[in-house]
């Protein structure tokens, strides 16, 4: 698996930081390179060449976004200074790829290796740009001699003779002299050894015997113009198959000898041998497109695909009006890498591309690893949302069967997304971001399994995440507000407390429910500075009551989630707020849910027992709808529950009244009176309700038969009317 790989801010760092690995860099570059090819330079004068260089090649490793054109530079200049070899070539791109890396003290990983691919492939340009000029400027002066020997003088033509034979036999590229009419006259020594043929054999042969099955049309369209002296020259990359079926790649430069009469006397065909370099790109370019460790198309190869399955080009053969995505992650791998060491997790991934590749295999479909443990399959061409689901279930089988790795078996699951739409419109981001939710949805969903995208719930969710999103800046913008419901009491029917319950006006949306952002501020962590502010509003309202009204002034009763019941600075933050507002601590209570209280740890309980000495009441809400251990409960801090309101349901009809939610209450009513403990019955929405609650034993009574929440100004008035009755 790859490492972690340190930031680095610049090329001046790296190379700045430890000169000594840049001079040991350079100089396993100049030991590769001595001797490769004729240069007048020194050993040291080489090395301090190249060590320039080095500091060139950092530039192009770490350039954001990657620039090569250093490289590209580097490339051209070796040739500059006759580094002309193919073997010099070969060496380069070998040290680079093997050495710069620890050189520069950076740790594999694909994003490096990507970028070193990308300088080996810009050193080849460049390298192959200044070689191939090279070859022209020398090809030119070929040609001329052979004008300047049909022009000359008789003496002039012996010597021009001699020196054209002299550079005809010797010359590293090959050379060939046809007529007009195709057949091969003379080959030198280079052309032979490039075609794989004696002279023997060339001098029998027409050139359109060197036709190769995989030419394309213009190579012999452009030839066919030429012999009939509608062009001049032309130049193509051209392959041929030898006797022996090997193949050679070639550089081909075809030109016209006229007569002095203008008509077409001979052509003169060079060639230069670029099969090391053809090979060397292809190489270069399979590695840039493959995945190193298990040989499947990479996100970069897969990415083109989809591209161009996208394309709208009328002359894009492949274009297809449907396309579908199955986005696949393998279940608990982090599991097998952590436990059993990263070579078992990459060999386990190398398993599972060979079962992908097997399973999969279509001229329409293509398996690609886009990192990590994530595996994606298109399918060009969808026949629908079925034959996705085929694939995925086909996949999942693939997968059932345990996989050998090293000396052990191991069971391996996959969860799958399936995205499949007409193409219409669509952009690779757009559809790599829907695939990568759905695979989300898969795995949330309980993995082993495939999901399809829904266009509802992906909008739904998106909607979530802008809520979510927005909430820092409407906290700052005030944009929360706090409503507050009467607790009353049920024997006299006066407001005992209120409990605050906190709004969102959206700009945009309006009035939010605590149902709409609660959940995704205790996601984000938002609920521990949004509770906070709504302990501070909620304890200054309640302060301004305490002064308007006294001891009649109503306890303040302020919800706790549990991220705040965890916050270490809770005690801290309470204290601070009440010492602000100057309000007494027996008027402020705090409730937890009973799953939140029961499932809270040493620390959390001895900040609620700090709370409690402090004179904070504590209260558990919806009390009777978790799984509490009921022998804990009486070693908690707790002074109240507040029973859930689903249980007032049995309650609502006095003339049929549920006998198990009135045994139910009764004892959970009984057991808290036993504990020393106050109760309040959430949900009272009718006069039956609230009297059985009352003749339960029940102290305090919550619900819309009394109030709903409002502005503090609902509740003062029913404060202030109970003061004159």
């Amino acid at each position: 698996m790859t490492g972690w790989t340190a930031p680095v801010s610049s090329a001046h760092e790296v190379t700045g930081v430890d000169g000594q690995r840049k001079r040991d860099f350079a100089a396993a570059w100049s030991r590769a390179l001595v001797g490769t090819s004729y240069v007048p330079m020194t050993g040291a004068e080489v090395e301090e060449l190249l060590e320039g260089y080095t500091d060139q090649l950092a530039e192009a490793l770490l350039s954001e976004p990657q620039n090569t054109d250093a490289a590209r530079e580097i490339g051209s200049e070796l040739v500059s200074v006759h580094f002309t070899g193919a073997e010099s070539l070969a060496r380069t791109i070998e040290n680079v790829g093997e050495h710069m890396l620890p050189a520069f003290g950076i740790a594999e990983s694909p994003e490096m290796r990507t970028r070193v691919s990308a300088i080996q492939s810009a050193i080849s340009a460049g390298f192959m740009q200044a070689a191939r000029k090279r070859t022209l400027d020398e090809q030119e002066a070929i040609r001329q001699a052979v004008l300047d020997a049909r022009d000359s003088v008789e003496q002039a033509l012996r010597t021009s003779e001699a020196r054209f034979r002299a550079i005809f036999a010797e010359a590293a590229i090959g050379i060939g002299i046809a007529d007009t009419e195709g057949r091969i006259m003379e080959a030198n020594a280079s052309l032979r050894r490039i075609l794989g043929r004696t002279s023997e054999e060339l001098r029998g042969l027409m050139v359109y015997d060197l036709v190769d099955p995989e030419d394309n049309d213009t190579v012999w369209r452009v030839y066919e113009e030429l012999v009939r002296g509608e062009r001049e020259q032309y130049r193509v990359e051209k392959h041929f198959t030898r006797p022996d079926g090997s193949k050679s790649w070639t550089e081909l430069i075809v030109s016209l000898v006229r007569g002095e009469d203008g008509l077409p006397l001979y052509q003169v065909a060079m060639m230069e041998d670029v099969t090391d370099r053809k090979m060397l790109q292809d190489r270069l370019r399979h590695q840039a497109l493959h995945d190193p460790l298990t040989g499947l198309p990479n996100r970069a190869l897969f990415l083109d695909r989809l591209t161009e399955a996208l394309r709208e080009d009328s002359e894009n053969t492949k274009r297809t009006d449907r396309v579908a995505l199955c986005y696949m992650d393998l279940d608990g791998f982090k599991v097998i890498n952590d436990s059993l060491g990263h070579h078992v997790g990459d060999d386990l991934l190398v398993t599972v591309a060979q079962r992908l590749d097997e399973a999969v295999r279509g001229e329409d479909r293509l398996v690609a690893r886009m990192g990590g443990d994530e595996f994606v399959i298109l399918i060009q061409g969808s026949q629908g949302t079925q034959q996705a689901i085929e694939v995925a279930n086909h996949v999942l089988e693939t997968l059932v069967s345990p996989m050998r790795v090293g000396n052990q078996e191991l069971a391996v699951s996959a969860s799958i997304g399936i995205l499949e739409r007409s193409t219409a419109g669509q952009t690779p981001a757009e559809l790599m971001r829907d695939a990568d939710v759905t695979l989300y949805w898969a795995k949330a969903e309980g993995k082993n399994q495939w999901a399809l995208f829904d266009t509802e719930r992906n909008a739904s969710e998106v909607a979530q995440f802008r809520l979510s999103a927005a909430m820092p800046a409407a906290l700052e913008r005030e944009e929360f507000y706090v409503d507050y419901q009467p607790l009353v009491e049920l024997g006299e029917y006066t407001v005992s407390g209120v409990e605050a319950l906190v709004r969102w006006w959206h700009p945009e949306l309006g009035r939010l429910g605590p149902d709409r952002f609660i959940g995704l501020a205790e996601e984000t962590g938002m609920i521990v500075p949004l509770g906070r502010w709504v302990l501070r509003k909620a304890c200054e309202q309640a302060r301004a009551w305490q002064d308007e009204f006294g001891r009649d002034a109503p306890f303040m009763s302020v919800n706790l989630a549990v991220r705040q019941s965890r916050d270490p600075n809770l005690v801290s933050d309470v204290t601070e707020i009440l010492d602000r507002t100057g309000l007494d601590p027996a008027k402020l209570q705090l409730e937890l849910t009973e799953s939140a209280i029961m499932g809270t740890a040493d620390e959390p309980l001895e900040a609620l027992r700090t709370l409690s000495r402090m004179g904070v009441r504590i209260a558990i809400d919806d009390f009777g709808t978790g799984y509490s251990n009921l022998a804990y409960l009486r070693h908690l801090p707790v002074h109240e529950l507040k029973i859930a309101g689903s249980f007032m349901e049995g309650l609502a009809d006095s003339e049929c009244i549920d006998p198990v939610d009135a045994r139910i209450v009764s004892t959970l009513v009984d057991l808290a009176h036993t504990l020393g403990l106050t109760v309040t019955a959430e949900g009272v929405e009718t006069r039956a309700q609230a009297e059985r609650m009352s003749e339960i034993g029940c102290e305090t009574g919550q619900g819309w038969l009394f109030a709903k929440p409002g502005a503090p100004d609902a509740v003062r008035e029913l404060l202030t009317a109970e003061q004159h009755r």
